[in-house]
């Protein structure tokens, strides 16, 4: 029997199908792999430093040729500095021989870096560097301090004519030579600078020549290398076809495999399977250790697969498998309901589950449901947006002007909005106070979105805590922005709230729902201006308030103010 494959010996029923990597909820057989793994990590002392900053793992349940069930496991990257560790599958490709094509050709493009970095920090280079930047400096400060002695001479040019006293010809004509020579001498000056600079720049030539030739090697050997390496992942899947990354990445939006293409827990468990004729069971992954700074984990929290990367890679590798749906694909139960609605605009609450406009599938949303009761062409638009997952209220306009407004108070920020949110824990925070986290999209990972003071749109959210029952907490929020994901991003991350809401199957735990809903909204009336407030009560709201167990998603009353 294969080392790796780890039998198991239970009355657990085995799933009727694969588990669909992208949303799941962990099998007990995947939960009771992932136990073992959990303990044979924490019984590896050398491991613990390095585990401490975060690394994802994953298991893998299988049946082998015998009908004999057990799991295999799987870390990302490198664990120790390897990626072949006994207990673990193996890599794909092992890339990490010193003296191996990669290695070695990687050592090639080091020795180049070398080389540049010798010339850019000898003697003769950074002399000839400083030797231009002092003749720019020189020159344009001659330039510059000659401008301004012709304009302090025209100046006085200026005032003897305007000082009424007489001028002779011999006089004005003095004056005007000095103009012609001073402009002339200007022109003159300009040319030396230049003919010093050609010389400067003449000295620094050749070694900028050599840079930017190793350069250009630089980049071609390590795009060949990349090429190459990328080749060597032939991945197989459930029929026993075999692709390459570069062949794989082809069709998708950025064309080639992304860097640590086919290192991920799920393509390696999935290779390892299928090249010892395995037959693949269910699969989950978990993180182990603290969260990055920008992303959010949680230590011994499942997560789906990541979409940037495996996404191409296992829709090629689960074929020939008998796979779940997608959950988030499932038929719509709900209508959307309308709130409020007159001839410029309507207030809907979209359930949770419910795309706010229809994208790129044909599934159903608030705004086709509500606009199929219109005739084509006069569909109401929404004004925003609210995440699938997301219930509560938004605006759909019915004229041009009203959505011209409406966009305009959005884009002004005047129109303010309260959200609800049962989050699954306490956190560690004041009742109430204001998180401010630059938000950006993760592109090898999306929709995820991560935190990056650098580049991130600035998010700002004001918080109240409201009550606590059975480990979860009501709160509040108030958007000040409106960044996607912002409000699950600031309650999960450990610079916001560091406790996610109950049902986030992205930054948290999944269940029944997100519970989190847009309860109110204040706006002028586009057409005659009053101030409008608007409420629809989450169930979720008056369970906790009750300090009970029972979380009722069903809605309350709806409240509308006129102001």
């Amino acid at each position: 029997m294969l080392t790796e494959f780890h039998p198991i010996h239970t009355d657990i029923p085995k799933p009727q199908k694969f588990t669909f990597p992208f949303c799941y909820e962990p099998h007990p057989l995947c939960l009771l792999a992932a136990g073992e793994v959990q303990r044979y990590i924490a019984g590896v002392d050398k491991w613990r430093d390095e585990l401490q900053h975060g690394k994802m793992f994953g298991v893998l349940v299988a049946e082998d040729g015998e009908g004999r069930l057990g799991f295999t496991a799987a870390f990302s990257g490198l664990l120790d500095g390897s990626n072949e560790h006994p207990y673990f599958v193996p890599p794909v490709f092992d890339a990490t021989p010193v003296d191996g094509y990669f290695k070695t050709n990687e050592a090639r493009i080091s020795a180049i870096n070398r080389t540049i970095d010798g010339i850019e920090k000898g003697e003769s280079y950074l002399n000839a560097l400083h030797e231009l930047e002092s003749c720019k400096t020189e020159t344009a400060a001659k330039e510059e301090q000659y401008r301004l002695k012709i304009k302090e001479a025209k100046a006085a040019r200026d005032a003897k004519r305007l000082s009424g006293a007489p001028i002779t010809p011999e006089e004005e004509e003095q004056m005007l030579n000095e103009s012609r020579f001073m402009k002339a001498e200007l022109h003159r000056m300009k040319k030396r600078n230049r003919e010093q600079m050609a010389e400067c720049e003449a000295r620094l030539k050749p070694f900028q020549d050599e840079i930017r030739q190793l350069k250009a090697k630089r980049k071609a050997m390590s795009d060949s290398l990349q090429h190459w390496l990328f080749e060597q992942y032939n991945m197989l899947n459930a029929r026993g076809e075999r692709r390459g990354l570069c062949s794989i990445f082809a069709d998708t939006p950025q064309h080639v495999p992304p860097a640590g293409a086919g290192d991920c827990c799920a393509p390696k468990l999935l290779q390892h399977a299928y090249l010892n004729h395995l037959h693949p069971v269910c699969m989950a992954e978990f993180w182990w250790g603290d969260s990055p700074k920008s992303e959010i984990r949680h230590h011994l929290h499942y997560y789906p697969a990541c979409r940037g990367k495996c996404l191409p890679i296992l829709t090629h590798m689960l074929q020939g498998l008998d796979v779940d749906p997608d959950p988030r694909q499932a038929p719509e139960q709900r209508q959307p309901e309308i709130v409020y609605e007159d001839e410029w605009l309507i207030v809907a609450c979209k359930p949770a589950g419910m795309l706010s406009v229809r994208g790129r599938s044909d599934r159903q949303s608030a705004a086709s449901l509500i606009g199929s009761r219109y005739a084509e062409g006069s569909e109401p638009v929404p004004v925003h947006r609210l995440d699938m997952d997301t219930s509560g209220l938004i605006i759909l306009a019915k004229t041009p002007e009203a959505y011209k407004n409406l966009q305009e108070q959005f884009c002004q920020r005047s129109i303010s909005k309260r959200y609800v949110a049962l989050l699954d824990g306490t956190p560690k925070a004041p009742t109430s106070g204001r998180i401010s986290l630059p938000l950006i999209a993760d592109p090898l990972n999306r929709p995820y979105q991560k935190v990056d003071t650098d580049n991130g749109k600035a998010a700002v959210t004001d918080y109240k805590i409201i009550g606590q029952a059975a480990g979860r907490t009501l709160i509040e929020l108030f958007p000040h922005t409106g960044r996607t994901h912002q409000l699950r991003v600031h309650c999960a991350h450990r610079l916001g709230l560091g406790t996610p809401i109950a049902g986030d199957s992205l930054y948290g735990h999944p269940a029944d729902r997100l519970y989190l809903h847009a309860e109110a909204i204040t706006f002028r009336h586009p057409a005659t201006g009053k101030e409008m407030t608007f409420e629809r009560t989450a169930g979720f709201r008056r369970s906790i308030c009750r300090r009970t167990d029972k979380y009722d998603i069903q809605t309350e009353q709806t409240q509308t103010q006129g102001k």
